[in-house]
């Protein structure tokens, strides 16, 4: 009788690089999750921050208040972030990408800025800007916001628990920053799925995601611990220059995933 594989957590990062949150359900559009690294924090010239330049980012914890994004810090008050202007625009470089967005505004960077003690700006990427996926792995058409190159990243948890049987001191999930993580499959085996339906969505897996040094970053403390577990992935995850955990994922269409929500694999994979 063949598994059922089913999608045990979910997770949205709304400032990229920020810390998540967990949710029992979630949109999707033609982004990604709804909400997911709709906003990022960017130097003065424009370039993306993330933690593996300021890995304090990690202690911020964004929610939601309704459709009111809040930021917390241990030690400091609340944040309720405004909206972004869209008449103040600024060029944002991510990787090879250069985004026209939305500028959020004085306060947002000034509370930014003092908390993670980088100068920086907090943006925003509107609707109607089009963030192409990379070409050698997508469609034309496919798009993302400020995700690393694609909208969604999906792990199993046997790859965790393989990852962790390897390990002296154990991770958890967070480390690895997916936004959709399934149960009921062998580790790694989503390293090949090409085609999969995800309740009544249907999805790519388009590229195996190459991991960086961000995996060292702590979430609870804000910093780095060591070279794990990266070192250990390389010891058995490496591919000619890049260690690989998780999976790329492109949706083909939009609706609602749920904890619970059932993956059918397509005969091709």
């Amino acid at each position: 009788m063949a598994k059922q594989i089913t999608v045990s957590s979910l997770y949205i990062y709304p400032v990229k690089s920020l810390a998540g949150i967990k949710l029992e359900s979630t949109k999707l559009d033609s982004m990604g999750l709804q909400y997911d690294r709709r906003w990022m924090l960017v130097s003065p010239a424009g370039d993306f921050l993330s933690q593996r330049k300021v890995p304090k980012m990690a202690l911020i914890q964004p929610q939601f208040v309704g459709h009111q994004l809040i930021l917390t810090l241990t030690g400091r008050e609340d944040f309720g972030v405004p909206d972004a202007n869209p008449q103040q625009t600024m060029q944002v470089n991510i990787w090879k990408d250069t985004v026209t967005a939305q500028r959020v505004g004085k306060l947002a960077d000034e509370w930014l800025s003092e908390a993670l003690e980088v100068q920086c700006h907090l943006v925003y990427i509107p609707e109607d800007e089009i963030r192409q996926c990379d070409p050698a792995f997508s469609r034309k058409g496919d798009r993302t916001g400020f995700a690393d190159g694609f909208p969604i990243l999906l792990i199993s948890t046997a790859s965790l628990d393989d990852l962790n049987q390897r390990l002296k001191q154990r991770v958890k999930m967070r480390r690895f920053r997916p936004n959709i993580v399934v149960s009921g499959c062998d580790a790694f085996a989503e390293d090949s799925w090409y085609e999969f339906t995800l309740g009544k969505i249907a999805m790519r897996g388009v590229k195996p995601c190459s991991r960086c040094i961000l995996t060292t970053v702590d979430p609870t403390t804000g910093k780095r611990s060591g070279d794990e577990p990266l070192h250990t992935l390389m010891q058995y995850r490496k591919q000619g220059n890049n260690v690989y955990f998780g999976q790329n994922v492109i949706p083909d269409g939009s609706g609602t995933i749920r904890i619970g929500s059932s993956i059918f694999l397509d005969s091709k994979n």
